[in-house]
Order: C-alpha cells, then structure tokens, then sequence
C-alpha cells in the first residue's frame, strides 16, 4: 500500500484560468495511454463546474479521450457518485437524509403550534419556517449542533441582547429540538448533517484505506470543517491533490497576517473569528479554509501549467495589489506605475441599466465576430442579464444563461400561478383574464376562435370589479354574447372558487386538474412543464404527509414563493462562444472577454442581510462567520473574473430606485489606477448604444388642426359634445367624427362616469315607480355586478345624498317633475342636436325647470359663460324648440343637483347650483339673457365647426375644462411647451 505523503496542495493564480490550467496539468501528470483518465477522480464544487471542466477537457484533449469520474461535493448521493471508491456499502450507518421540502413544510407546521396565536398566516408563516431552515443549514454546515446554543459562552452573549433576540433565540432553540426529536423518531437527518457525515465518512475511509487510483479535489472554496478535513485527507493521498483558486501566494506575510485569525485563534476559549478580521477581503475565505485543513500557506505550491488564453503575469500581481487590506493598502501612493497599470481591464460607465445592457450587447457582438473568441458575462443583476440576452437576439445570438429562467417567468410556470390568482382573488377580472388568456390555454388550432370569445368577455368586464366569484361573471358572459363559451370554461374553474381553504396537496390537485383541462399536453410537454410537474409532485406528496393547509387568498403568494428558486434551462445551448454566468457558475469558467457587470453597492457586492433568528454576538460566540463574510466571497469572485485576457468592469450611475452608488469593488480599481484611468475608460461601446437609441432630432409636431371635409363633419351633435367642441375641437373630432372612445380598464376604480350612470338610473327608476329609494339602489348595484367593497363604500354616500333630492323635491310641491332621463332631439340649421334631459319640472306659472344631476362639481358660472358647458342652455333650446314632445314651453328655470358633499344640507350631500345671475350675485348669465346666449353659442359653434371649414384645433382653449382621454392621440407633451 503506497504511504502517505506531505499534504500536496496547489494554486493556479488568476491569469492562469482555472479550467484550462486544471486540465492542461491533469492530462500529462495522471493520463494513460490506453484508458485516458478513467481512473482519476475529480472532486469538484458544482455541477456548472463540471460542465466547466469537461468544455475544457474538450478542447484541449483534441482526438478525444476516456474521461475522469466527477464528483460533486455537495451532492448528497456523494456515496453513490464516488461508487466503489467510496464503498456504499459501508455508508448504510449513516441515516438518510429527509427532504427539504418535506422539512420546510413541517417547519411550518412546528411554528404554527410553537407561536400559537401569533403565528403568521400562510406564505408569512411559510417564508419563516424557509428562514428556520436557512439558519439550521448555516450552523450544521459548520458541525454546529443544538447543544451548543446552550454553552456558557453562547449563553452569556444572549443574556446581553435586546429582548426580541433573545425571543427570537429562545424559539429557535425551541423549534430545533422538536424537529431534531421528529428526525431521530423517523431515523433520517438533515441533508446539511448527512454530507457532514459523509464527509466524514470518506476521510475515514481514505485515512486508513487510500485509493489505488488518483483522486484530486479542484476549485474547492469551501471551508465547511468536515469538507476541510476532507480535503486534508485527499492531499496526503499518494495519488491524491488538492488544487485551490486564486490562493494569492505572492502576498507579504505581514498582509497575510492583516487579515485576521481566520478561526485559528490562539488561545482555545477565544472565538474563532474576531470583529477584527478583514472577512471582506477576497483571500479571507482560503485562509479560513487553510486554517480549517491544518495548513500553511508556504505549503501551497504553484500549478505548473496554464491555460489556452492567459493574461500576462502582472496581472495577478496587480490583482494582489488592488485587494490589499486598510494598512497594507498605504503603499498605493508609492506604487509605479508599472505595478498599477491594469493592461487589458476596461470601466465603463452608462447612465442607466438599459444603456448598459446595450452596450455590453454590443461588446459581446463585436467580440463574437474574431473567429474562436469567447467571451462571458458575468453578473449577479438577473434583471440586467435578461435585457443583455434581448438585445443580442437583435443580431440572432442566443447567449447561453446559465441560470436559466424562474420557473414563476415560464409560460407553464404562469398558468399554475395565474389559476392559483383566481383562487385568491375569486376569478377578479384582471386573474381571470390574464390566466385565460395564457399563450398555453387551447394552444394550437382552436386559439383563434377561443381568443374572439375571451376578447368579447374582456370588454364586457372592463370597468369596476364585479361581485366576487364565477355567478357574476356568467351574467357578464350573458351580455357579451359568449354565454355558450364561458359554459364550458365555468366547470373547469369552479374547483378554484369553491373554498376558503383547502389542504394544500388539494389545492395543487384542483390546480392541476384546471391547467390540463385549458392546456392539455402543452402544460406539461415542454422543459419549463416538465420542470413544472417535478415541483407539483413534489409539493404535493409531502404537503399530503404534512398536512400543510392554505387560505385562498394565500395561494398565490406561498406557490410563487416556492417556485422562486427552481429555475429552467432549455434543453440546448445558445450559441457556443458567448455564456452568461452568475458569481458562483463564473468561478471556473474563462473566456477571451470577460464583462463583469453590475458593479454596485447592493448588487456587487449584494447588501449583507443579517440572519434575522440569530444576532451577529451569537454566531461569532458559535463560530460562525458573519454576515460580511459573502462580500469577501464576492470580492474573490472579482478577482478571478480580472485574471482573464480581456476584462471590462461595467456600471449603471442611476438604477431603478434613482442615483447607485459604485461598488466598493470598483472604486479600488480606480483609486489604484490613478492617473492612469483616463486609459482604461470604455467609451466606444457606451457612444454605440446611445446611438442606436438616440435618433435624429424630428422637426417639431405642430399642434393638430385636422381639417376633415363637408360629408364627415355633418354628424348629429349631443348637448355635451357641444360643450367639447367649444373647449377642444380635437376631441369632439376624434370622439363623434372618428368614433374613438376611450375603454375602461380592467378592475378600475370606480369613477365619475360609473357613479353617475349608477345615480341616473336610480333616480329615474324612482321618478317612474315611486319606490322605495333605497331598494332600487341595492337593485340597481346588483344589477351592475357591483363588487361588495364598492357597494360597502358607496352605497352609504349614494343613498344619503338620493334621500337629499327625495326630500327637496317633496319641499316644494309648486314644482312638479314632468320628464325623468328623456332623449330628445331638434333640427338646428340642418344639424340634429340629441340630448338626455335628467329632469324637467313644471313651475308653478307653466315655465319649466331644467335640472340637470352631478355625482361631483358642477360646471362654474365663469365656464358657462365662456360657453363651455352649455348643456343647460341648449337643453332649454331643445325645450322650447320641440326637442321633448311630452313637454314643450318656455324655460326659465337652470340647475344643477349635485349629489356631492355640502354642510347646508341635513343629510351632508346634495345642494343645487345655477349658472344665472341672480340676487346678489355678481356672476353668471342673466335670465333673459341666458338661452339667447346659448342660442349664440351653438351658432357660432355650427357655423365654424360643422357647416363651415374651420380646422378641429388640438387644446384650442388650454383653460377650459377637458379630459386627458386624446392626449397621446393629439401628442400633446410633443406641442404643447414648444417655443412659440
């Protein structure tokens, strides 16, 4: 049996590229020339890296070779990976592990009877117990067991914390122990505790037995204590190695030792980690690691090879340079410039993300163009990622992301969501569409005709949200005109609007069963519902043996929860030289250009998030390291991204929420370049994208002055089409003349025009039967579909005010209501004029009233007189004209009702208003002059309007009153502020 050796650790520094290097020294050190490298194993931390590692086996292999097995260390099949090397056999020991999704669901349900009443509802008490198992995973990881929550020295600590953390701690240890008790009963552990075991199970195994066949462990940053003592174990292995990246082996000893203990304190009670160290620092976490393996950085020898495209040796120097911690980083201002030139690494600055996701488009575009170049982005900022992959498929790149695509952004990821939003928001008209309207639903053939009656049913349901449930919607379907077609679409979502609350496993059965039903096989046949059906599986067997129970209206919220962290690769790459990698798929990965993009604070690095179970003083008593930990992570991350040949460092000066602040990162390389960063400014592709977005300046849009001629502008006009035509021409032109209306949206709030066809109807219904006035206002609301929060809200408004003008009318019987909501019509220099008097009430000397009702203000007397609300005026036309048959006379009489607020009234709504000068009042239109005026009114708008030529101009009248409905038709902003 081959002894023992001196531990053999290597470091391939960052020009070098890790894969390449790795590969180009694995080849000659452990290949044969029958079998190749079939009996080497490598250990390896991801699956990514394994894809890593093979691309570069390929490309350096050139006729092809026998592979070596891969393992990944995280994998909890790790004793099935490593097969006879392992000997499973001997693993039976070792308890399997349970399912996180099992355990996150019976978190859940230990939290609920823990807190009691108050226990979060639904996704809430679900995101905490996903918090729960986050922190157990984050102790087990670092063989921290439940018994050491209790120590003296943990414990002291707690007694000095706020109240709410020792709570938070109290539960925690609380929830531990039932769960630790409820695995020891079923015989599984966690899978944290498992890989611990197998860890150290195989370092056993090895210690004592060493493999006859080489095993190597590469690009291991981990410094987990079992993987650490692991590792120790593979690198004095006769045939084994363990090969690091980026360890700096070129640092000063004095830096080295800057950095802090790195959980090799000196005296045995001290802590491992002290508020001193530099946990930020890109080599923190090799160290730590180093520490944890038992050994010394002198040890660590330098690869021997080096990559197909490395950067120039500097390189990593300079990289060293730029990392330094606070003290060493004194000797930047006495550095030459040669130690700080950063030959080949590129900034860049864009003043938004979309401007940078267009000019990296265009690095990668004009990378892609040299034969054999790659290139890579690497990126934390999905969101930019996913702009970065549109704008490429402008010249039909499709870049291989390897995150993939949320499960929750998937069309078949969105069906479940959207029925699960119909669940929750009882089939409100914005889910109920959205869901229905799927790219999925009937896919195939029957779409086009499926998308007519759906179209039909959106229409109908625009406005205010109706009645919640699925009876409401069928009255609509009724009035659409597609009764027989929601007939069939009914059954299938009924199962969602049926309860309030359901066992969960049930939920995703009915969910299921309603996606099949719109979908048939196109739910299921693609990658994304495939991956679809694993989740549903999955969630639903344990949610069945847990138990897991869901309201309705938590649907939606906990499923997307859930869904958030399975992503969906497509079944092939993109194209072969360009990738898209985040921080951890990066590590190993190399490419001729490298784009590290999104470097700001909160991004890159991202904000350290506190655990929010238990305080900073407990981990660091426990040994754990703290939160800034990830941001050396991210540094290290950096670090390995700038050893490739060609680096650009990209930001965005603003973001979403306003101004961003440049990542720490990113502002060390500026400070180290000095002077010198003039050089190493990108400016070209920044110049390209904002050209290609940035089009000529276009002459000035002159205000519109559509002149439509003699046949299209003789149109019956409507008393408040008249007011229109006086206040902006254009929008009695594009309203009566073209035809184009504005359509309510979907679920909107209900505005003046619903409120007053509501108020009209009521009243003229009461007018006509003498009912109850309130009776015929719940009739009238149940007629409307009204949703029960509009009812709650208006309906007390509504009738308080309807009592108003019950009780006014009844104050003056001299007055008698002749004409409730009546169409009439007159010819006027041959044009019809329509209009829908509101009320016409007989005076007590035969004159008439003209009342016209308002939900909100009524039109001033200044508008009236400038003759833009001549609704009254030329209604009193029509009265005297013959418009009414039922009732033609003298009016003499004009008011508004309005049912708005008012103190004068005892009901605190209603007063009426009139546009006449009379009593005191210094405005308005006198009496006698009032219809002559309107008289005038309407000839001048006939004659310039209608029978004349005069053009339709946009905002003729800036201060009359007018809606926004035409704005972007006219294009208002582009005119409106122009230099006259």
């Amino acid at each position: 049996m081959p002894e023992r050796i001196h531990p053999q650790v290597y470091s391939i520094a960052a020009h070098r590229g890790f894969a390449d290097a790795l590969v180009a020294g694995l080849i000659p050190r452990y290949g044969d020339a029958e079998l190749g490298l079939a009996r080497l194993t490598l250990l390896l931390p991801s699956t990514r890296a394994i894809r890593t590692v093979l691309e570069a086996f390929v490309r350096a292999s050139g006729g092809g070779m026998l592979m070596p097995r891969m393992a990944v260390v995280g994998d909890l099949d790790l004793d099935e990976t490593l097969g006879v090397l392992l000997d499973p056999l001997g693993t039976a020991d070792i308890p399997p592990a349970v399912d996180p999704t099992r355990r996150w669901l019976r978190l859940a349900e230990i939290l609920r009877a823990e807190m009691g009443d108050d226990a979060p509802r639904g996704s809430a008490l679900l995101r905490l117990a996903s918090e729960f198992a986050a922190t157990m995973d984050r102790l087990l990881v670092e063989d921290i067991g439940p018994q050491e929550l209790l120590e003296e020295r943990v414990m002291g600590v707690v007694g000095d914390l706020a109240e709410h953390w020792q709570r938070a701690i109290h539960r925690f240890a609380r929830v531990q122990a039932i769960w630790l008790a409820e695995l020891a009963a079923s015989g599984t552990i966690d899978a944290a505790a498992r890989r611990n075991r197998l860890f150290d199970h195989a370092a056993t195994q090895w210690r004592n037995n060493p493999p006859a066949t080489p095993i190597v462990a590469a690009g291991v940053t981990s410094a987990a204590p079992a993987l650490a003592r692991l590792l120790r174990v593979v690198s004095e292995l006769p045939l084994g190695a363990v090969i690091l990246p980026d360890l700096d082996l070129s640092m000063p000893q004095d830096v080295w030792g800057e950095l802090g203990t790195a959980g090799a304190s000196a005296n045995p009670g001290d802590p491992p980690f002290s508020e001193g160290d530099a946990v930020t620092h890109p080599q923190y976490h090799l160290k730590l690691l180093l520490n944890r393996m038992g050994i010394n950085r002198a040890e660590v020898q330098q690869w021997h090879r080096k990559g197909v495209a490395p950067a120039p040796p500097e390189r990593t120097h300079a990289i060293s340079s730029l990392f330094l911690p606070p003290q060493a980083s004194k000797i930047w201002v006495d550095l030459p410039a040669e130690k700080r030139r950063l030959s080949g690494v590129r900034v860049m600055e864009t003043a938004n993300p979309e401007e940078e996701a267009q000019a990296i488009a265009l690095l990668i575009r004009e990378a892609v163009s040299v034969p054999e170049r790659r290139v890579a982005l690497v990126t934390p900022d999905r969101p930019l990622a996913r702009r970065v992959v549109q704008h490429l498929r402008r010249w039909n790149l499709e870049a291989d992301d390897t995150a993939g695509r949320p499960l929750t952004l998937t069309a078949s990821g969105r069906v479940l969501l959207q029925l699960a939003d119909i669940a929750a928001q009882r089939a409100a008209p914005v889910s109920l569409i959205a869901a229905l309207a799927n790219p999925l639903v009937r896919y195939g053939e029957g779409r086009g005709e499926w998308l007519r009656h759906l179209r039909a049913l959106e229409e109908e349901l625009r406005g205010p949200r109706p009645a919640p449930g699925l009876t409401p919607v069928a009255d609509i379907a009724d009035e659409a005109n597609v009764a027989e077609w929601w007939a069939e679409v009914s059954p299938i979502l009924a199962p969602l609007c049926e309860d309030d609350s359901l066992p969960l496993a049930e939920w995703l059965n009915r969910l299921a069963a309603a996606g099949e039903a719109l979908c048939a096989d196109a739910l299921w046949s693609r990658e994304d519902g495939r991956a679809l059906a694993q989740f549903v599986e999955d969630l639903r067997l344990h949610a069945r043996d847990v138990g897991t129970v869901l309201e309705a209206d938590e649907l939606h919220v906990a499923l997307s929860d859930a869904m958030e962290g399975n992503s969906v690769r497509p079944p092939y790459g993109g194209h072969p030289r360009v990738a898209i990698y985040g921080l951890i798929e990066s590590r190993m990965a190399r490419a001729d250009l490298v784009i590290c993009a999104g470097l700001n604070e909160g991004t890159w690095p991202a904000r350290p998030a506190t655990d929010p179970l238990l305080a900073p003083a407990v981990l660091r008593a426990l040994g754990v390291p703290g939160a800034d930990f990830r941001i050396g992570l991210a540094a290290h991350d950096l670090a390995a991204a700038l050893g490739a040949p060609d680096v650009v460092l990209s930001r965005a000066r603003r973001d979403e929420g306003g101004p961003a602040i440049a990542s720490r990162f990113l502002l060390r390389v500026q400070a180290l370049l000095g002077d010198l960063l003039d050089r190493h400014i990108e400016t070209g592709a920044v110049e390209l994208a904002r050209a290609l977005d940035d089009a000529p300046p276009a002459p000035p849009y002159p205000q519109p002055e559509p002149r439509p001629d003699t046949e299209q502008r003789k149109v019956a006009l409507s008393v408040t089409g008249l007011d229109r035509l006086r206040a902006d021409p254009y929008q009695f032109y594009a309203g009566s003349i073209l035809r184009l209306s504005e359509m309510d949206a979907l679920d909107a709030d209900p505005g003046p025009a619903w409120q007053g066809e509501l108020a009209h109807k009521i009243l003229e219904v009461w007018h006509k039967t003498h009912r109850p006035i309130a009776d015929i206002a719940e009739e009238q609301l149940a007629q409307m579909h009204a949703h029960p929060l509009t009812r709650a809200l208006w309906r007390p408004r509504l009738l308080k005010a309807l009592e108003w003008v019950e009780g006014q009318i009844a104050a003056d019987p001299a007055r008698i209501p002749t004409l409730f909501e009546e169409w009439g019509s007159m010819e006027w220099n041959g044009v019809t004029i329509r209009g829908r008097i509101d009320r016409l009430d007989r005076l007590e000397d035969g004159s008439y009233a003209v009342v016209d009702y308002k939900t909100g203000r009524p039109p001033s007397r200044a508008q009236v007189e400038a003759g833009y609300a001549l609704q009254l005026g030329t209604l009193g036309l029509m009265v005297e004209n013959g418009g009414f048959a039922k009732a033609i006379g003298k009016a003499t009489r004009f008011e508004y009702w309005s049912l708005g607020r008012s103190d004068k009234s005892e009901t605190g709504f209603g007063y009426v208003t009139t546009p006449i000068r009379e009593g005191a009042k210094r405005s308005g239109i006198a009496t006698d002059a009032f219809l002559p005026k309107a008289r005038e009114y309407l000839d001048d708008a006939l004659n310039r309007w209608i029978l004349g030529d005069e053009p339709f101009t946009a905002r003729l009248n800036p201060d009359a009153p007018g809606y926004a409905t035409y704005d972007q038709l006219m294009r208002l902003d582009e005119w409106m502020g122009r230099e006259q």
